[in-house]
């Protein structure tokens, strides 16, 4: 069965949003859609996909954007892990930081904690929790695809001086990331080019 993504950049801050599906099923998930709603929509319709959840990394403002209007365009549940909690109810006071007017904070159907897995039909979603970026920052893993969010880039890694950053935190989550994801896994970054452990190891000094 192969798991097919689409990466689309969206918003001022350049978020990688995702859809992910595999070839027997048009059911899709959504990962991270930080702004951009019509354009989503237009690359769903234009691949037949059917989304049935929208998962997120992290609650930051440029990655969830787009989730109120999507949950009501195709009435499917909103999941992000417990420890976003605090990351979610400061949306608009980040948005205000960025120039950027109030609107609807997102609400979560579902809140994972730990779990190992989320299962939506012939989509498996594994959890693999890795803290520092933001308190709950989740890696979604995919059948060899890792959604990382914004804690590991192509060459860097994410910030930890905002709110609920913890730089030690974030250097245990990449110690672990690197002992448990195969090398050959692909990376998707919450912004930036699609990597790879293997190549992270040679080329990002945060790995070193």
């Amino acid at each position: 069965m192969n798991t097919h993504v689409l990466s689309l950049v969206t918003g001022p801050l350049q978020d990688n949003a995702f859809l992910a599906w595999n070839d027997s099923d048009p059911n899709c998930i959504i990962i991270d859609p930080g702004d951009d709603s019509e354009k989503i929509i237009q690359e769903i319709e234009t691949h037949n996909l059917k989304p049935i959840a929208i998962v997120n990394t992290h609650a930051h403002l440029d990655h969830i954007g787009a989730v109120d209007s999507l949950k009501d365009h195709y009435q499917i549940p909103f999941y992000l892990h417990q420890d976003e909690s605090d990351i979610l109810e400061n949306f608009n006071i980040s948005r205000q930081f960025y120039g950027l007017s109030p609107q609807a904070v997102p609400k979560v159907d579902f809140w994972f904690g730990d779990e190992e897995e989320l299962s939506f039909g012939k989509i498996q979603i594994g959890l693999f929790k890795t803290p520092g970026h933001t308190p709950g920052g989740t890696c979604l893993i995919i059948d060899g695809h890792v959604f990382t969010g914004d804690t590991l880039f192509h060459r860097s890694i994410g910030r930890t001086d905002l709110p609920g950053g913890d730089f030690e935190t974030l250097h245990s989550s990449l110690k672990k990331l690197v002992l448990e994801i195969p090398d050959t896994f692909i990376l998707h970054p919450g912004h930036g080019p699609d990597t790879t452990l293997a190549v992270e190891k040679l080329e990002n000094p945060y790995l070193k």
